[in-house]
């Protein structure tokens, strides 16, 4: 299944919520090693977004119901387990006589 969004077609998940968002993923999240004044300015740049799109949570809120939605079988491909006899049932034994 291909994904589009905006035209583009995104070819990892972490390219769908980049596409998704509008900003590279990293700036959400962080990236591995940064110092700490990378993490302020990376953060000061994502309060700086949020006040431009306030309604960018909700945007992502939508997003990922429809994701969500539209993959429910895949991601809910829930298969019954077994059932187990009863606790004390394996270890009875029939005795009596055969008729």
């Amino acid at each position: 299944m291909r994904t589009y969004i905006g035209g583009h077609e995104a070819v990892s998940t972490d390219e769908f919520i980049e596409l998704a968002l509008g900003t590279p993923l990293e700036l959400w999240l962080g990236v591995e090693g940064e110092s700490e004044e990378e993490r302020a300015a990376r953060l000061d740049a994502a309060r700086d977004i949020l006040a431009e799109s306030p309604d960018l949570p909700d945007n992502v809120s939508r997003i990922a119901a429809q994701v969500i939605e539209a993959n429910a079988p895949e991601l809910f491909n829930v298969v019954p387990l077994m059932r187990r006899p009863a606790a004390g049932a394996r270890g009875r034994s029939r005795k009596g006589a055969a008729a």
